[in-house]
């Protein structure tokens, strides 16, 4: 497994598209996948590859002058469990630090809510995330926002 920076905008939004298509359980609302497409070009991004298949993704984009979000990242689901996402993680959290931020934040549906959330949720519990607020109507009433940080510091 490879992991490496993307820096070319179509690629970026070219390896978003597979992946997330691939994954309608998590982001099967056609209107939020696009919105991710599009905005992920300018974004922080790295990529991995098995041999030359893109298998997974993550992107970060900043939220404040302290602080970046995981904006988007998704994993195909037969590479799911292999440590892929903890790995791209990890090189954007590198990334931030280098950059200078102090905090990373990540929103996802609230744990409890949806059972594909619940995983998403308990990812990002190990990776050292904080529960830090739930924004109940953010995005609906029945997907319940909640946002998890991390000092970088």
């Amino acid at each position: 497994m490879i992991i490496k920076e993307v820096i070319d905008q179509a690629e970026k939004q070219n390896i978003t598209r597979i992946i997330l298509e691939a994954l309608p359980e998590w982001f099967g609302i056609i209107e939020a996948r696009e919105a991710y497409i599009k905005e992920c070009y300018n974004q922080i991004f790295f990529a991995a590859y098995d041999k030359d298949i893109q298998v997974g993704f993550i992107c970060l984009k900043e939220t404040g002058k302290d602080t970046t979000e995981i904006s988007v990242m998704g994993v195909l689901k037969d590479y799911h469990r292999k440590g892929i996402g903890r790995e791209l993680f990890l090189k954007a959290k590198e990334a931030a630090s280098k950059k200078g931020y102090s905090f990373l934040q990540v929103k996802t549906v609230k744990m409890g809510i949806h059972d594909e959330y619940d995983n998403t949720n308990s990812f990002y519990l190990s990776l050292g995330f904080k529960e830090f607020e739930v924004l109940p109507l953010l995005w609906d009433e029945n997907n319940p926002c909640q946002i998890y940080i991390m000092s970088l510091k």
